[in-house]
């Protein structure tokens, strides 16, 4: 799952308008930022193995620190714990645990049974992967209800904010396109270096939520003052 779990993040936006739409996509793609510097490191292992499922030709061989059910509980709680002390938005600190959690619900239905329930337990997933085209309906549908909820529950306060938003979207979609019919990754070292990069769609994200605004609940100025999101 790559762009479902953009989607979620982008839905998010109409639940807790007030929470930065980069929280919301560091919450809902927290365990894939993590884990290509574990990758890096040699702490979990993936593989090009082509042929691995109909729509991906990665083996996610070891992941239990990032990708295992009981972990990623520790690290949704950890990030809501820390956004709330960081904000004393409650509300804010359920969603964004929410959205930790929901990456591993997402991965579980694409995946294979390559998810552990905890650091060297049982595997589990239901296998979408195993069909690129019902993959690309399911996850296709999540993004446009994202991100139809995320444009009609904000609007843009100016220019940038509108090209800012639309560029995101184009880029997301491109992404996905590419991985999809492109060759695979040359080696497990690529894929952790290029996994790096998501990190550069939080502050694209803050950049796009300060030129824009919830058209529901607080205004932009409530939300300046308030504790920061």
């Amino acid at each position: 799952m790559f762009i479902g779990h953009f989607a979620v993040g982008l839905a998010a936006k109409r639940i807790a308008p007030r929470v930065s739409l980069g929280t919301l996509f560091a919450a809902a793609q927290l365990l894939d930022l993590v884990w290509p510097a574990l990758v890096l490191l040699g702490l979990e292992k993936v593989r090009v193995d082509p042929g691995n499922t109909a729509f991906t030709p990665l083996d996610f061989v070891s992941y239990p620190w990032t990708h295992s059910l009981l972990m990623v509980l520790v690290w949704a709680t950890g990030f809501a714990l820390i956004y709330l002390a960081r904000t004393g938005f409650s509300r804010g600190a359920w969603v964004v645990g929410a959205l930790v959690l929901s990456h591993w619900v997402l991965d579980f239905v694409t995946h294979r049974p390559d998810l552990p329930l905890a650091p060297g337990a049982a595997k589990v997933g239901l296998g979408l992967w195993n069909s690129v085209p019902a993959t690309v309906i399911v996850e296709g549908t999540l993004f446009v209800v994202g991100v139809y909820l995320c444009a009609t529950g904000t609007r843009a306060r100016n220019r940038t904010g509108r090209i800012a938003f639309r560029a995101l979207v184009a880029f997301l979609v491109g992404i996905y396109v590419a991985n999809m019919l492109g060759p695979p990754p040359p080696s497990a070292r690529a894929i952790g270096v290029a996994g790096l990069a998501m990190w550069l769609f939080i502050p694209w994200a803050v950049w796009i939520d300060r030129n824009r605004e919830p058209v529901h609940g607080p205004s932009r100025s409530a939300i300046a003052t308030s504790p920061s999101s």
